[in-house]
C-alpha cells in the first residue's frame, strides 16, 4: 500500500506546483473515515481509494482529481457529508466526490429504470467535469483487478456491467489501454470457458510465432533506419477478448484469423508517419480495403494513427499502426493525455474534441423520454465503431458503422431527419436505407409534409435517430387520436345539449386525472376515457337521461336479430344477396384443383383474386383455398401431402365475387352503421354477415363478411372506410375467427 509521502512525491514529480496540503489532508481524512472497514479480500478498505489514486497518478492527473479519488467513497460508505467535504477541501473537490456517489449500485439485474437513473446521474456529472469519469473508471479498474474475492453471482453481474457500460465509456474518451484491460478482466468472468480456451490457444501460438514476430520487428526497424527515419517498432499479441470478438463477428476459428499480431511504429513527426507509410507500401504488398488514415480524419475521441495491413515475410499478414509519440500518448490515455491536465487547468472544458463529442452524446441521450430508452440508447451510442461522412458543404458527420442516410439526417438536425424523404450519396439518388461508407458525401432531400415512418426505427442504428422517430411516431398517432377524440366529444356534447369547446377541458383536467387537454382528447380517441365522463367533469351537475340501450352481443346480428347459420342481410342500394361461395361447394375458377372435387374457401376470412393462395386437400370433403399468409396453414405444416399448388383462373371482366372478412372499429353513435353501409353500397360490395360488439363506452367493433371482385376492390373499400370520421380503424382479417 502506497504511503502518504510516496503519493505526494509522485504527484509533485510531474506537477511541481501541486498543492501538497490538499493531498495530505485527503489522505489522512479518508484513512480516518474508513477506519476499520475491510474489503472482501481482507485488506483495509482504505487500500482501495489509495490504489484508485495511484492509477490516476500514472495518468499524471492534477491534485484535485487525486484528492477526489482518495475521498470518492466517503460520502457513500462513511458518515462524511458533502457540506463537510466542501468546508475542508473546497467546492470543486466536493462536486467531484458527489458526482461519484451513487444513489444505488449500478445493477444489471435490478429494474431497468433504476439502473438507467443511476447511469443518467453519472453521465450528467461527467458532462460538467470529465474528471468524474476518470476517477470512476480508475475505481472500476481496481475493483475489476480484485474481483476474484467476490461471490460468483456478484462477479458475473459486475463484469457484465463493466463490459456494457464502463469499457465503452473508456473507449469513447480515447483511453484504449484502460478499455482493453477492463474488457479483458470482464471477459474472464462473463464467459470463463471462452476466456480459458482463447488464452490457452494464444499462449501456444505465442510460443510457435516468437521467432517470426522478432524477425518482422527487426526487419521493419532496419528498413526505416536505412531510409533515415528515427522510429521505435513494437509488437504485441492481440488480447483474448479482442480475438474472441473477431471470431464471433466473422464466424471464424482462432486458427483462421490471420492478424493475431499487431505492430506499432512510433515516430517523431507527422511527416515521418507518411514517409514510413511509403517505405512500408513500397516494400510489401498492401491488403486492399485495409488502409485507414485517422491522422487526416481523426476519430471523435481524438484518436489519430495510420492503419494499414501488408503481406510481410513468410506471406504473413501484418497489421501496422503508424503514429507520433504525441498521438501514441493520446491513444493510450485519451482525455487524460491532454496538456490542459498537465498544466493543472483541469475542468469542464478539458479534453478537446473527445470531451465535446461525449458531451454531445450525453445531450442526445438526455432526449430519451423514459429510462428504458435512455439505457438502450446509451449502449447503442457507446459501443459502435464509426464511419465519417460529409455534408455537401464539407462538414464531417461521424456515425456508427452500419448507419444509413436516415441516421445522417438526424445527426445533422432532428428537423432534417423528420422531414427526410430521400437522399443522394456521392451525387446519386439512393435508398435511404443504404449503409454508408467512409468518405461518402450525403445530401438529404426534404419535404415539410413528411412524417418519419415507424418502420424506420428498425433500420436506424443511432440512439438519437431511434428516439426521434419514436417521438415523431408517438406525436403523429397522438395527433390522430386527439382529432378523433375531439370529434367524439363534439357529438357527445351535442347529444347532451351542450356546446363543445376544447378550452373548457382545461379546468376539468384535475377531475379527469390528465395533465393536458391533448392528453384528454387522445385518451378519448383511444377509448381509454369515456365521453360521458368528460361531460360530467366539465358539467358536474349533468345527468345522462337517455335510455341505456344494450348493444348487440357477438351472437346477435344487425339490429339485434339472431344471426343464424343461414341468415343473410341486404343493405339498401347494394347488389342482391346470394349464398356465399364458401358454403355450397360450388365450382370455383381455380387452376390446380381437380374438377371432380368440391372446392371451397377458408371459413375464416376467405380469399380474393390478388392473394397468393394454396389449396389444402381434405379427404371426403374436397379442397379448401387459403391465402398464403393465413395463420391457419400452420396446422398443416407436418402434412405436406395435403398441400396443392393452385392459382387463380379469372377471366378479365368476370363478375364473380369472392369472400373476405373485415373488422371495423367505429364510434358508437347513431348513424355510424349507415355511414359504413354507404361505403359498401357505393363500392358495390355484398355484405353476407355482420357481428357487432361494444368494446368501450364510445366504440363498437364490427366484423363484416363481404364479397368483392378482387384485392384492389377490397383495399379500396378499406381506404374509404378509414377516411370516414366515425371510423377509428378498418382492417382485413385473415385466418381468425372473429365473426359470429
Amino acid at each position: 500500500m502506497m504511503r502518504q509521502y510516496e503519493l505526494v512525491e509522485k504527484v509533485t514529480g510531474y506537477k511541481k506546483d501541486a498543492d501538497e496540503a490538499i493531498l495530505n489532508k485527503a489522505y489522512v481524512y479518508a484513512m480516518q473515515k474508513h477506519g476499520s472497514q475491510m474489503r472482501a479480500n481482507g485488506d483495509p478498505y482504505f487500500s482501495h481509494p489509495l490504489e484508485v489514486a495511484a492509477i490516476l497518478t500514472d495518468l499524471r492527473l492534477d491534485e484535485e482529481t487525486i484528492a477526489a479519488a482518495l475521498l470518492h467513497d466517503t460520502i457513500e460508505d462513511t458518515d462524511a457529508t458533502r457540506k463537510e467535504i466542501d468546508a475542508i477541501f473546497g467546492e470543486k473537490i466536493g462536486f467531484l466526490v458527489e458526482g461519484l456517489t451513487k444513489l444505488k449500485r449500478l445493477d444489471l439485474v435490478s429494474k431497468k429504470a433504476e439502473q438507467a437513473e443511476n447511469l443518467r446521474r453519472l453521465l450528467l456529472a461527467i458532462s460538467d467535469d470529465v474528471r468524474v469519469l476518470l476517477v470512476k473508471l480508475a475505481d472500476r479498474l481496481h475493483n475489476m483487478r480484485t474481483l476474484g474475492h467476490m461471490p460468483p453471482d456478484k462477479r458475473k453481474r459486475i463484469a457484465a456491467e463493466t463490459m456494457e457500460i464502463y469499457a465503452p465509456l473508456a473507449g469513447r474518451i480515447g483511453m484504449h489501454g484502460m478499455r482493453e484491460e477492463l474488457e479483458e478482466l470482464a471477459f474472464r468472468h462473463v464467459n470463463p470457458e471462452a476466456y480459458d480456451m482463447v488464452t490457452t490457444k494464444l499462449a501456444g501460438l505465442g510460443e510457435i510465432n516468437r521467432d517470426l514476430v522478432s524477425t518482422i520487428t527487426a526487419e521493419l526497424a532496419h528498413k526505416l533506419e536505412k531510409e533515415g527515419i528515427k522510429a521505435t517498432v513494437r509488437s504485441r499479441q492481440k488480447r483474448a477478448f479482442s480475438v474472441f470478438r473477431k471470431m464471433e463477428n466473422k464466424q471464424l476459428s482462432l486458427e483462421q484469423l490471420s492478424d493475431l499480431y499487431g505492430f506499432r511504429i512510433i515516430v517523431d513527426t507527422v511527416e515521418d508517419c507518411y514517409r514510413t507509410l511509403g517505405v512500408v507500401h513500397t516494400t510489401w504488398q498492401m491488403v486492399p480495403a485495409r488502409f485507414k488514415d485517422f491522422i487526416s480524419t481523426p476519430k471523435q475521441n481524438d484518436y489519430r494513427s495510420i492503419h494499414t495491413t501488408v503481406i510481410g515475410p513468410s506471406r504473413q499478414r501484418i497489421e501496422l499502426q503508424i503514429r507520433t509519440w504525441q498521438m501514441h500518448e493520446v491513444a493510450e490515455y485519451g482525455i487524460a493525455a491532454h496538456t490542459l491536465y498537465k498544466d493543472g487547468k483541469a475542468g469542464g472544458d478539458a479534453g478537446g474534441t473527445a470531451f465535446a463529442s461525449l458531451r454531445r452524446t450525453i445531450a442526445q441521450l438526455a432526449e430519451g423520454v423514459n429510462p428504458e430508452e435512455f439505457l438502450e440508447h446509451t449502449k447503442l451510442e457507446l459501443f459502435l465503431d464509426q464511419v465519417f461522412c460529409f455534408t455537401p458543404k464539407g462538414r464531417i458527420i461521424a456515425l456508427p458503422r452500419g448507419a444509413t442516410p436516415i441516421d445522417f439526417a438526424y445527426a445533422v438536425h432532428t428537423d432534417v431527419g423528420n422531414t427526410c424523404v430521400g437522399c443522394k450519396i456521392n451525387g446519386r439518388i439512393m435508398p435511404v436505407i443504404t449503409e454508408l461508407k467512409n468518405g461518402d458525401e450525403v445530401e438529404i432531400i426534404r419535404s415539410k409534409a413528411q412524417t418519419p415512418p415507424a418502420a424506420w426505427e428498425s433500420v436506424v442504428v443511432t440512439g438519437k435517430a431511434r428516439a426521434s422517430i419514436r417521438r415523431a411516431t408517438r406525436d403523429a398517432i397522438r395527433k390522430q387520436y386527439a382529432g378523433l377524440g375531439s370529434r367524439i366529444l363534439e357529438r357527445a356534447f351535442a347529444r347532451a345539449g351542450k356546446t363543445f369547446d376544447a378550452e373548457m377541458l382545461a379546468g376539468a383536467l384535475p377531475r379527469l386525472a390528465r395533465e393536458t387537454v391533448d392528453d384528454a382528447l387522445a385518451d378519448v380517441g383511444r377509448g381509454e376515457l369515456a365521453s360521458v365522463d368528460v361531460i360530467r367533469a366539465v358539467f358536474p351537475d349533468y345527468k345522462d337521461e337517455r335510455v341505456n340501450h344494450r348493444a348487440p352481443t357477438r351472437e346477435e346480428g344487425w339490429f339485434g336479430l339472431k344471426a343464424g347459420a343461414g341468415m343473410l342481410f341486404r343493405i339498401p342500394g347494394s347488389r342482391r344477396s346470394r349464398k356465399p361461395a364458401n358454403g355450397d361447394g360450388k365450382a370455383i375458377p381455380i387452376r390446380g384443383a381437380s374438377g371432380d372435387l368440391p372446392v371451397r374457401f377458408s371459413p375464416n376470412g376467405g380469399a380474393v383474386p390478388g392473394d397468393r393462395i394454396v389449396g389444402i386437400l381434405t379427404p371426403g370433403e374436397g379442397i379448401t383455398i387459403y391465402p398464403i399468409q393465413s395463420p391457419e396453414l400452420t396446422q398443416f405444416d407436418d402434412m405436406p401431402e395435403r398441400w396443392l399448388d393452385v392459382r387463380w383462373d379469372i377471366e378479365e371482366g368476370s363478375s364473380e365475387r369472392f369472400p373476405a372478412r373485415i373488422k371495423v372499429v367505429a364510434i358508437n353513435e347513431p348513424g355510424t352503421l349507415a355511414a359504413i353501409a354507404e361505403v359498401m353500397a357505393n363500392n358495390d360490395a355484398n355484405i353476407q354477415n355482420l357481428a357487432m360488439q361494444r368494446t368501450a363506452p364510445d366504440f363498437m367493433d364490427m366484423v363484416f363478411d363481404i364479397e368483392v371482385w378482387d384485392l384492389n376492390h377490397l383495399n379500396r373499400i378499406l381506404r374509404q372506410l378509414t377516411a370516414k370520421p366515425v371510423v377509428s380503424r378498418a382492417e382485413r382479417i385473415v385466418g381468425r375467427d372473429e365473426a359470429a
